[in-house]
């Protein structure tokens, strides 16, 4: 939404017979066209993408394990900032006015906010998962059980929602700022206005478990690393035989998939990281600034934090095989077949 794509044509108010009406720009037709276009190909990623993902692990019993419930559980985040998100913030952004009322606006923030939460706790969670299979994957599957993953799971869910309610719907978010709120509001707006306590908070609870999700991976990828020497090494100096040589082989290829699955999913976190960055950096901004940043700015940067729910689908289809496979047998519709939920996606 650059200065050439946001030519207004005319300006009018958002509800022409309501007094305090916020002022609407309207763009022309082929800008108009563009950004629903795009907005809608976000959107119906966001929902279609993360229901593959969700459906593939829930169906395959193979795919049954802690990190991919975890990753299951993320991938509904997602979904949901597709169903309950992206298409009323489409309209918002398109129309530059709301037309859902003042309830769903606030309901519209909360869900925005809790799951944007959500998801980096589930990576966070993740990430952790992730740090003891590399690091000590003998005792792996004894310290990270499923139990363990639904502990992590419910945590995940329920400290997002009870802060997002907590903040939005008691009002607490904009204590202090009632002159502010009242100079900025008008009706067929929807843009929140946080004080600094509470932006201090969110900072924290972004940046937190972002450094521990940095320090994780990086000694993951340090450990893997050495893993990988000292097992081409011990390739190198002897040649095992029989039960042995498979006995290698099968704890290289193991070895192997969960530095991959490491891999893969640090870089699903470093996709949030780079959408959500600029928001929560903005949003710092912002609130120092007495909140001037231009709506279209506002905008561009929560399209941008939003497209992350459409990207970690694709993430998942370019790295994971198993993702794949799993794809074609529910579009061809072989997964409605009978023990189809027994079918080994990967040896």
């Amino acid at each position: 939404m650059s200065s050439d794509l946001l030519t207004p044509t005319a300006e009018q108010m958002c509800f022409a017979n309501l007094n305090g009406s916020c002022v609407k720009t309207t763009y022309s037709a082929g800008p108009r066209v563009i950004l629903y276009t795009v907005f809608s190909i976000g959107a119906m990623l966001a929902v279609f993408g993360n229901l593959l993902v969700v459906t593939s692990i829930l169906h395959f019993k193979q795919l049954h394990s802690p990190t991919n419930f975890l990753i299951a559980s993320l991938a509904c985040a997602d979904f949901l900032v597709g169903v309950t998100v992206m298409p009323f913030s489409m309209v918002r952004s398109v129309e530059s006015c709301w037309y859902f009322g003042p309830s769903f606006c606030t309901f519209h923030t909360c869900c925005d906010v809790a799951f944007c939460y959500s998801s980096l706790f589930h990576l966070c969670f993740i990430s952790i998962d992730r740090y003891i299979a590399v690091t000590d994957p003998l005792l792996y599957p004894t310290k990270f059980t499923v139990s363990v993953s639904g502990i992590c799971i419910g945590l995940s869910w329920i400290l997002p929602l009870v802060y997002s309610g907590a903040v939005f719907f008691t009002g607490a978010h904009d204590d202090g700022l009632e002159e502010l709120v009242s100079a900025l509001s008008c009706v067929g707006g929807c843009r929140p206005v946080i004080n600094q306590f509470w932006i201090l908070i969110d900072l924290l609870l972004f940046f937190i478990p972002t450094f521990v999700m940095i320090i994780l991976y990086s000694n993951i990828f340090l450990v893997a690393q050495k893993q990988a020497i000292k097992i081409a090494n011990i390739g190198g100096k002897a040649e095992a035989s029989g039960p042995n040589k498979a006995r290698e082989s099968k704890r290289e290829r193991k070895s192997k998939r969960e530095r991959k699955a490491a891999k893969t999913l640090g870089i699903t976190v470093i996709a949030f990281l780079i959408s959500w960055l600029p928001y929560m950096i903005d949003a710092l901004i912002d609130v120092l600034g007495e909140f001037m940043t231009p709506s279209y700015v506002y905008e561009i940067l929560c399209w941008f934090a939003y497209y992350n729910s459409a990207v970690n689908p694709l993430i998942y289809a370019l790295f994971y095989p198993w993702f794949r496979r799993a794809i074609k047998l529910i579009l061809s519709g072989q997964a409605l077949k009978d023990s189809s939920s027994t079918i080994r996606l990967f040896s």
